[in-house]
């Protein structure tokens, strides 16, 4: 019964559009901060390294590097704080935790990238179109 009561109470406080991303995306994730009566919005952009909780208490946690020192920060994914998270690239991953890049420095700190069926055929039209290109020439 109080789990019931719990969830009725947790589905006032959630998003209706929860933002899509996965561990191992580079996103941007835009947080209203008050400053005085003023609003600002500041963006934390990293890597996607874990999530964690279930409804309300949903989290995620970012990591990005500054100043050559690994920076994380846990945010509330239905938080009001939260104006909007934008995935700006997809990264292939195979666990759900991705704590083992704390250990790594540099370009190992990379992920590959996710290729979509849609970035795949542009890629395949685009060798297509270059080589019909190499062969006009090569006939001139």
């Amino acid at each position: 019964m109080s789990q019931k009561t719990l969830s009725l109470v947790e589905a006032s406080s959630l998003k209706s559009e929860v933002p899509q991303f996965a561990i191992g995306d580079t996103v941007d994730v835009h947080t209203r901060i008050l400053e005085g009566e003023k609003e600002r919005v500041q963006i934390f952009s990293g890597v996607v390294i874990a999530r964690s909780g279930t409804g309300s208490r949903e989290m995620f946690t970012v990591r990005r590097i500054v100043g050559g020192e690994g920076v994380e920060r846990k945010f509330p994914l239905h938080s009001p704080k939260i104006a909007k998270v934008d995935v700006k690239r997809s990264g292939v991953s195979r666990r759900a935790k991705l704590y083992y890049l704390r250990d790594r420095v540099g370009k190992a700190v990379r992920l590959r990238e996710k290729r979509d069926e849609v970035a795949l055929a542009a890629g395949a039209a685009k060798k297509a179109a270059a080589k019909a290109a190499a062969k006009k020439a090569a006939k001139a």
